[in-house]
């Protein structure tokens, strides 16, 4: 594991599509061992700096280096190191499975023996086991969504990246899920974690990055945020809509207390 510094930095890390800035002057800091949180509204950029984090997009400014390596000079380095769970991740629907899995094994180059073992534990773990050797075109998203963090966990990543990784697990798999993040934060590594389920975030993640309209509004542990904000003692959620809600959330809540 790279001791270069961060798990991941970024500095001034921009990102435009025509005239639209999606993402604006990023600075982040994630250490290694950390389960850092990412939220912000719909629209706010959440999505495209994970895909700037990983290589799948080119910022249009800034740096960003992940595990020790520049995302934009040396992708091919930071792609070995790092996985990628999108919000609904693609499967190849004709593939099973067992030869999904088998063939992210192969994209790696992890030996047949650990592939098989790694495979085994995941889809125990995960509860997958019984369904492995149907195609995944008949998996539900919650199956799919798991079978696609199993395929992101094979070649034992020392960042994960991962997108609404909770989206439509049932309460078991969501903890199993969470429990399995919060014991590879333990074991070193650094998880990067987008979600709109703020409650997650608050019991799961040592800080969190509060971005809205691209730029971040807020970085730190939730008592640093009360302390940044009116909402002293209040949860996660009264913070962000505090900082990301603006007048009309106020004047929805007037409306309500009438």
């Amino acid at each position: 594991m790279s001791e270069r510094g961060p798990a991941i930095r970024t500095r001034g890390l921009t990102k435009r599509f025509g005239g639209t800035l999606a993402v604006d002057r990023l600075d982040l800091d994630v250490g290694w061992g950390e389960v850092f949180g990412f939220i912000g509204p719909n629209g706010a950029g959440k999505t495209t700096t994970i895909r700037m984090l990983t290589g799948l997009l080119q910022p249009t400014g800034g740096t960003a280096v992940v595990a020790g390596f520049d995302v934009a000079a040396q992708a091919i380095e930071v792609k070995r190191r790092v996985a990628y769970l999108a919000d609904n991740p693609f499967l190849y629907p004709k593939l099973t499975g067992r030869e999904f899995l088998g063939f992210v094994a192969d994209l790696y180059a992890i030996p047949r023996a650990d592939a098989d073992e790694s495979t085994g534990r995941l889809l125990a773990l995960l509860d997958l086991d019984e369904r492995v050797d149907d195609r995944t075109e008949s998996y539900s998203r919650g199956m799919r969504q798991k079978l696609g963090l199993a395929a992101a966990l094979l070649h034992e990543p020392q960042v994960l990246l991962l997108d609404e990784p909770l989206t439509a697990l049932d309460p078991r798999s969501a903890r199993v899920v969470k429990d399995l993040l919060a014991g590879l934060a333990r074991r070193g590594r650094a998880v990067f974690l987008s979600t709109h389920v703020l409650e997650v975030a608050e019991r799961l993640c040592a800080r969190v990055a509060i971005i809205d309209r691209g730029r971040a509004v807020a970085v730190g542990t939730l008592d640093e945020l009360r302390e940044r904000s009116r909402a002293q003692g209040d949860s996660l959620e009264d913070i962000f809509l505090e900082l990301t809600g603006g007048p009309e959330v106020e004047d929805l809540t007037a409306v309500l207390g009438d």
